[in-house]
């Protein structure tokens, strides 16, 4: 009997779809979303599942969680209330260069929780670009100003214009409007943008020095690997985490261990940890790490670091006072985290115990569809008109976002993408692909568990690189959940890593959206990326592993394997 040694047919036939659309994912031969279509067509040709069934994968409980979470992202960023969140908080760290970066970062990455990576980083980037243009500025108006008090003339090739110099940041924050949704899309972004590479400010003489350069350099990384590692922390972060999600939760509806809550309890450690180790690392690598110059104490700021700190307040003053509706979108946005944390936190009993009749019925998704709701039905403004006799009267309102404007922030792509990668795993189990690649792999449990977390992170931090994270991750999880039920180890050992380890897409332009946006601001080249990034990549990984055997094992209880898992098959593999 050989079907222990090779697949039967239909095994094969899952792998060849499988195949296939790994290549077209790796390659983009097609769009990522019109590949993810394929399952629809290719498994009931092979008569591995009905048409119906397969449609059926199309749209999961994900899609619901994700539709509410654009709603806040849209209502957000129409009223400005990301720009007024980034701006407050560079505000509060101060202009020392060192403590800026972190500011931005920090700002960067609390937005990147609740947003896009690539809005957050395509909103961000204007400011700082701005900012470190100012400073560039100021640097240029100070040798100017000594220069004319000593040979009694000015040197008109240091003088900057300040005017134009706001025109082109105006101009730059045009041309950066935020990209929604998560997709990976870097060439169409890199092209989007190609103009900005010829624009007067990346001129070859905009640098006076060498570390007014790397400043830039860093500034742009800074925003880049920040906007990444913020999306590390909530499960709506980024859309891996939510592929994981909804995958883990559908093959393992027992275990209800997967949420919000808990997925921040685990992951905000590591992102925190991963933010200062890169802030640190960035620092160093481009400007050196000097402490005498971070804590300053009783020193007073030097010009340039005075008018940067005038130009970010003047953009905050510029936001005016908070508005109406800036209030109630941050409201709605305290109430949805509120509600997320609190349905389930696993050490006291959360509110989705008062519908104990219909246990599992709510999740993070029901928030989102509640609280996504309401931005359709609190009025945001009145309209109004003036009648014949010359009164003015109200005749309609205006909700905070309108379904056009939704429209243009949904990632529909994604929704697609997603679609796929469930309709994938679902073809995989039917034929029982999945079941013979565990198997195959079972001899892999006689290695240590750390070596296999080690080996499948890098394997996916590598693959990452060259393939969209989406794409990545849904290729993957079919594959890695056998692996650890077949060499009876938790599944969460070996998902929750790699799932982390995908988002560390560091080292290329073409990675991830927020690297093309950084890079298309001329102040990168591909190796200042690649050198920066593999340090950064190291730090992800360690500071993973390192959750991993720590705070992370008691969470799950990661040394024993599960009931909820499915239990161990006797047969051996030859």
């Amino acid at each position: 009997h050989l079907t222990s040694c090779f697949c039967s047919v239909q095994e094969a036939e899952c792998a060849y779809t499988l195949f296939v659309i790994a290549i077209f994912w790796l390659t983009e031969a097609l769009p990522l979303s019109i590949t993810a279509l394929l399952p629809g067509l290719m498994f009931p040709m092979f008569g591995i599942m009905t048409s119906k069934e397969v449609a059926s994968a199309y749209f999961k409980d994900f899609h619901l969680l994700l539709i509410g979470v654009i709603c806040l992202a849209t209502s957000i960023e129409k009223w400005n209330l990301h720009k007024r969140i980034a701006l407050r908080m560079v505000m509060m760290v101060g202009v020392n260069p060192a403590w800026l970066s972190l500011g931005f970062m920090s700002s960067t990455a609390f937005l990147s929780m609740w947003l896009s990576n690539t809005s957050t980083a395509a909103m961000v980037m204007p400011i700082v670009e701005a900012v470190a243009q100012q400073v560039i500025s100021a640097e240029a108006e100070v040798e100017a100003t000594q220069m004319t008090y000593f040979s009694g003339s000015t040197n008109q090739a240091l003088e900057i214009d300040e005017s134009i110099n706001g025109q082109e940041a105006n101009e730059r924050k045009e041309k950066t409007k935020p990209v929604p949704g998560y997709s990976n899309d870097a060439g169409k972004i890199s092209s989007k943008m190609e103009l900005e590479k010829n624009s007067g400010t990346n001129s070859g003489n905009k640098y006076r020095t060498k570390k007014d350069h790397m400043m830039c350099k860093l500034m742009c990384l800074c925003i880049a690997y920040s906007s990444t590692i913020g999306g590390l922390t909530t499960i709506t972060g980024t859309s891996t985490n939510l592929i994981f999600a909804e995958h883990f939760n559908m093959r393992y509806p027992d275990c209800q261990c997967i949420n919000f809550g808990s997925w921040f309890i685990m992951s905000f450690p590591a992102a925190i940890i991963i933010l200062l180790l890169s802030w640190i690392w960035l620092q160093w690598f481009f400007l050196g790490f000097n402490f005498k110059e971070m804590f300053q104490c009783g020193k007073p700021p030097t010009a340039k670091q005075k008018a940067c700190a005038a130009f970010i307040k003047q953009e905050y003053q510029k936001l005016g006072p908070i508005r109406y509706q800036e209030i109630v979108t941050l409201v709605l946005f305290i109430v949805m985290a509120l509600l997320w944390f609190s349905r389930d936190p696993g050490f006291v009993s959360g509110w989705s115990a008062l519908f104990s009749e219909y246990p599992g019925f709510a999740t993070d998704s029901t928030v989102a569809l509640l609280i996504g709701l309401l931005f359709f039905l609190i009025p945001a403004k009145r309209l109004t008109k003036t009648t014949p006799t010359g009164e003015t009267v109200a005749f309609d309102y205006s909700p905070l976002i309108t379904w056009k404007e939704f429209q243009s922030f949904m990632p529909w792509d994604i929704a697609i993408l997603v679609g796929g990668g469930f309709a994938l795993a679902d073809g995989c189990e039917e034929s029982g692909l999945s079941k013979w690649i565990g198997n195959k792999l079972s001899p892999l449990g006689s290695l240590p568990v750390w070596l296999i977390i080690l080996i499948s992170s890098l394997l996916v931090t590598s693959l990452t690189e060259v393939a969209s994270n989406p794409a990545t991750i849904t290729l993957l999880l079919p594959i890695l959940s056998p692996l650890a039920e077949a060499i009876h180890v938790n599944p969460l050992y070996i998902l929750l890593p790699s799932t982390l380890c995908t988002s560390f897409a560091f080292l290329l332009p073409v990675a991830n959206p927020p690297n093309a946006i950084v890079f298309s601001y001329g102040h990168l080249k591909v190796m200042d990326m690649v050198k920066a990034g593999l340090g950064v990549n190291i730090v992800g990984v360690a500071v993973v592993m390192l959750g991993m055997f720590t705070w992370i094992v008691p969470m799950f209880d990661l040394h024993t394997y599960p009931s909820w898992a499915p239990p161990i098959s006797n047969e051996t593999t030859p």
